[in-house]
C-alpha cells in the first residue's frame, strides 16, 4: 500500500538534516508539499529543498528559533502563506547534551529543554490551533525513555516531557480526527549519536547496525497517512528491536 499525500501541506521542524531531512523527503515523494524548518544551516534546508523540487515536488525553506513562540506562530503563518491551509506537522528539532547528571550546569539545562521541551510544546500548540480536521501531528522521541543510560538525564528528561504532551493533546483532538502520535527512534546514523557508541549500538538491535535515517522517517510518513487514522495517542518505536 503506497500513501498517496497529494495535495497536504506539512511542517517538519528540525528538516534540515538527519531525521527530520529524511521525513520531509519521504512527505514530499508521496506527494504533500513541505516547509523545511530550520536554525541556522540556511544551505542544508536549500539541499533539502532542491532535491524535493528536482523530483517534482514542492517545497519551502523556512528559518525559525523554536525557542521564541513568536518565531513559532511566524513559521507556521509563513508555511500556511506558501503551502496553503496544513494538514501534517512533525514536532522533530532537537538538542542534546551528554554529560553525567552532577556536571551539568543550569546552562546546560536550559539549552536542552528550550530546544526539547519549550520549542515542541509551542510547536504542538501551533498546530493543534492550525491543522485542518483529519489532521495528522508528530512528535520525535527517543527509545532511550525505555532504557537505562549514563550521561543523558537531560536529553532523556526533556523526551519524557514530549511523550506526555503527545498523550494529552490526542484526547484534546480526537473530536477534530487529529491523530496526535510521538516515534521513538532507537540508535540512528545522525549527528546525534557519539561515536563512541555506534559499534555497541549496532551489536544491540537483531539486525547489527544502527539505524537509518530512513528506516524511521519510512514509519513517521506512515503516520501521516489516512492508514494511520486509528492510532493516536500513541509511541510508536523505530527502533531495530533494541527496546
Amino acid at each position: 500500500m503506497t500513501q498517496d499525500l497529494s495535495g497536504k501541506a506539512a511542517v517538519v521542524t528540525g528538516a534540515s538534516r538527519g531525521i527530520g531531512r529524511a521525513i520531509a523527503l519521504g512527505l514530499a515523494a508521496r506527494g504533500a508539499s513541505v516547509a523545511v524548518n530550520y536554525l541556522k544551516n540556511d544551505k542544508l534546508a536549500a539541499e533539502v529543498v532542491a532535491a524535493i523540487e528536482a523530483d517534482g515536488g514542492t517545497a519551502v525553506a523556512l528559518q525559525a528559533d523554536l525557542s521564541r513562540p513568536a518565531e513559532v506562530t511566524g513559521l507556521f503563518s509563513r508555511a500556511e502563506q506558501a503551502l496553503g491551509p496544513l494538514d501534517i506537522v512533525f514536532a522533530n528539532a532537537a538538542d542534546a547534551v551528554i554529560k553525567p547528571l552532577v556536571e551539568c550546569t543550569e546552562e546546560d539545562f536550559d539549552r536542552v529543554f528550550a530546544a526539547n521541551v519549550k520549542s515542541v510544546f509551542f510547536t504542538l500548540q501551533e498546530a493543534a490551533r492550525r491543522v485542518r480536521d483529519g489532521g495528522r501531528i508528530v512528535a520525535t522521541s527517543t527509545g532511550g525513555t525505555r532504557m537505562f543510560f549514563t550521561e543523558t538525564s537531560l536529553y532523556l528528561g526533556s523526551k519524557g516531557a514530549v511523550e506526555q504532551f503527545v498523550r494529552v493533546l490526542s484526547r484534546e483532538l480526537g473530536p477534530r480526527n487529529v491523530t496526535v502520535n510521538a516515534i521513538s527512534p532507537g540508535f540512528t546514523d545522525t549527528d546525534l549519536l557519539p561515536e563512541r557508541d555506534r559499534e555497541v549500538a549496532a551489536g544491540m538491535s537483531p539486525f547489527g547496525r544502527v539505524g537509518r535515517p530512513q528506516d524511521v522517517a519510512d514509519v513517521a510518513v506512515f503516520l501521516a497517512g489516512d492508514e494511520a487514522r486509528w492510532i493516536t495517542g500513541q509511541n510508536i518505536a523505530a527502533g531495530g528491536g533494541v527496546f
